[in-house]
């Protein structure tokens, strides 16, 4: 029986990469995973036939690795957390008066 060997680390201070998968895109298709074998046994559990089951759970998983390789190709390593703190940007920030921004409001008072 032949043994596969998968690099996990390409070098010191690199990001975790495994098969093409970058830094957090593997705990997402491991979540991804074990929320399905969830949803699998809860549709078991219910009654419902072991081969939509399994239909619906194919579907899920392929929806599921096509988003989490697309996110890590056109995000990288770093690039979702960025887009989701520049969500949290105001798109415009309005002052009531100009106070602040005048030279005189900001300086201390001569006694």
């Amino acid at each position: 029986m032949k043994t596969e060997v998968y690099t996990i680390n390409k070098g010191v201070n690199r990001a975790v990469e495994f098969r093409g998968l970058q830094a957090q895109y593997i705990w997402w298709l491991g979540g991804g995973i074990v929320s399905m074998l969830a949803l699998f046994a809860v549709l078991y559990i219910f009654g419902l036939n072991p081969f939509v089951c399994l239909g619906i759970i194919t579907v899920a998983g392929t929806v599921l690795f096509r988003e989490v390789y697309r996110m890590s190709r056109t995000y990288g390593q770093h690039g979702l957390m960025k887009k989701a703190a520049a969500r949290r940007l105001p798109n415009r920030i309005r002052a009531g008066t100009r106070k602040p921004f005048l030279r005189e409001g900001n300086m201390r008072q001569k006694n």
